[in-house]
């Protein structure tokens, strides 16, 4: 019973680092808006560029992919203790740390998307999700982070670059040699962020995404 407790306790936990909302904040505190009703709608580093500004949008950037970091660090941290303090556990610890990353991963990724603190919206979970990559596999998340700079450089295109980090994530976690839990969390978020950006896939196909460094998008969308 402790065992499980202190799990659902965790995940709570995760998904509560995920929900901070940074870029709601950074409009808030900065200019006094609500970067929901500017640009694309989302809080995420992207939509803060725009509305508020550069540094404030890599400091959003960086806090949002430290979110994802804390939360596996916190199942890495937890699971021995829990362990610890219930010698009668359920699961052997060693095969259970690798899902309880994977669940505690996903529970970030969704707080980020869905905050409790903005009424189950936020962001679009690609600079979190880079968190958890690189807490959970370095080699994957440089390489889903290098698939975007690169993407970015050529096409200045937020959009296009996080859904291609996705997918290069994706490859590579199937590629390299990584436990089932971490693919499995790997594919499911990747398809989550992908689906996030489903507006932009549609303008992308209309030829109407906005460049960075180019204002497209003056007026609020109902993109999330």
């Amino acid at each position: 019973m402790v065992f499980w407790i202190a799990n659902l306790l965790g995940l709570g936990v995760a998904y509560l680092l995920g929900s901070l909302p940074t870029g709601y904040l950074a409009g808030r505190l900065l200019r006094g808006i609500d970067i929901r009703q500017h640009g694309s709608g989302s809080t995420g580093a992207t939509n803060v560029l725009r509305a508020v500004g550069k540094g404030p949008a890599l400091l959003v950037l960086v806090v949002d992919a430290l979110k994802g970091a804390a939360a596996v660090g916190l199942a890495v941290w937890l699971q021995p203790r829990i362990h610890g303090a219930a010698p009668a556990a359920p699961l052997d610890p060693a095969l259970w740390l690798p899902w309880a990353v994977c669940l505690y991963g996903l529970a970030a990724l969704l707080g980020h998307s869905r905050s409790v603190w903005l009424n189950f919206t936020g962001g679009k979970s690609a600079a979190t999700g880079l968190g958890v990559l690189l807490a959970m596999s370095w080699p994957v998340g440089l390489g889903a982070a290098a698939a975007f700079a690169t993407v970015l450089a050529l096409f200045r295109i937020v959009s296009l670059g996080s859904m291609l980090a996705a997918a290069t994530a994706i490859g590579l976690v199937c590629a390299l040699e990584q436990p089932l839990p971490y693919r499995l969390l790997v594919i499911a978020g990747g398809l989550y962020v992908v689906w996030l950006h489903r507006t932009n896939i549609a303008r992308l196909r209309a030829g109407t995404e906005p460049r960075l460094g180019r204002s497209g998008e003056n007026r609020r969308s109902p993109d999330r």
